[in-house]
């Protein structure tokens, strides 16, 4: 199993790094709050970087790509830029900063991006929507780097030496999550996730039968915690606390307990809370963090906690394994 480090920000290592890096770009959900209260989280919205094993992955495209796409282009200068841009779904919060993206506007770069149709609209349409007037004044097929936009058909995919896992989440429309296996560990990356257990409340409103609902939240849930079953890292939708929660029920996000239960039960190493709410201070997300630690100690679990910071980087170390 891989050690996790969470560090402070530091200089850029290099994608053939023989550690792989994970940096948080964009921490918030919702949408962008920059201001003084979310000066240690964050205010952008979703965005993660991840270099391994030769490749750059990025994570979603909110806000924070804006900023991954200047650090790009000041580090590689003349060299072209190749990454893989991996969708979750298409909410706003998590596509509206790819117009922005710089790297996206030289032709010397290559970008392909990957993501499953949504409900009623293929993946293209998905990418190219936001930049069509009226809503922005350059069109996706004007954009000058070589783009090969992707869509997913299979649940498992590789990129490069990369094994990637995508698993369908609870969240309104068409959601994925995704786990990537690299030398280091694995990353799961589940942005946006509500617990099964809101198909239970959908059958009090007669929507479904109670044990209808009561099999298909055991089933999913099985299959979710089966995905994520040893990570090394979980990055989870973390959005309300457990009092929030009760009054958003169904809005497709999830809470304080149910984020430190699922990383409990799926025996993830290290849960980083995620999807910061966008009325939530940085004081706020300190007390969320350690009500989470509070939860995993009185478990039992070794489950180590921390709250995903803008700015911050995670290094995976694998262990190095004695000869027999």
């Amino acid at each position: 199993m891989a050690k996790s480090a969470f560090l402070h920000p530091m200089p850029r290592i290099s994608a053939s790094s023989s550690s792989p890096q994970i940096k948080f770009w964009g921490t918030r959900g919702s949408i962008p709050v920059p201001g003084p209260g979310t000066l240690r989280y964050g205010g952008n919205t979703t965005c993660v970087e991840l270099r391994a094993d030769g490749e750059i992955i990025v994570l979603d495209a909110g806000s924070g790509i804006r900023p991954l796409g200047i650090a790009l282009d000041t580090e590689f200068q003349a060299r072209p830029i190749r990454l893989s841009l991996l969708i979750t779904h298409a909410h706003w919060d998590h596509i509206l900063g790819f117009p922005f993206f710089k790297p996206a506007y030289d032709s010397k770069n290559e970008i392909r991006i990957f993501g499953f149709d949504g409900a009623g609209v293929t993946f293209r349409e998905i990418m190219a929507e936001p930049m069509k007037s009226p809503f922005f004044p350059i069109t996706m097929r004007e954009l000058s780097a070589r783009m090969d936009i992707n869509k997913l058909n299979e649940m498992r995919f590789s990129l490069g030496k990369l094994d990637i896992h995508a698993a369908f989440v609870n969240h309104p429309g068409v959601c994925a999550g995704y786990r990537i296996f690299t030398s280091g560990g694995s990353v799961a990356f589940l942005p946006d996730h509500e617990p099964y257990e809101f198909f239970l409340h959908r059958a009090r409103g007669k929507q479904l039968g109670p044990e209808e609902a009561k099999e298909i939240a055991a089933d999913q849930h099985a299959a979710l915690v089966q995905f994520l079953h040893g990570s090394d890292i979980l990055i989870l939708d973390t959005q309300y606390t457990d009092q929030e929660y009760k009054s958003h029920i169904g809005w497709g996000h999830g809470s304080i307990s149910s984020a430190v239960s699922l990383a409990i039960e799926a025996e993830v190493q290290t849960l980083y809370l995620f999807h910061h709410d966008p009325s939530h201070t940085d004081e706020m997300v300190d007390a969320m963090i350690e009500s989470a630690r509070e939860l995993a100690l009185k478990s039992g679990s070794h489950l180590e906690v921390a709250g995903a910071q803008q700015g911050s980087e995670i290094v995976l170390e694998a262990k190095k394994v004695a000869a027999a």
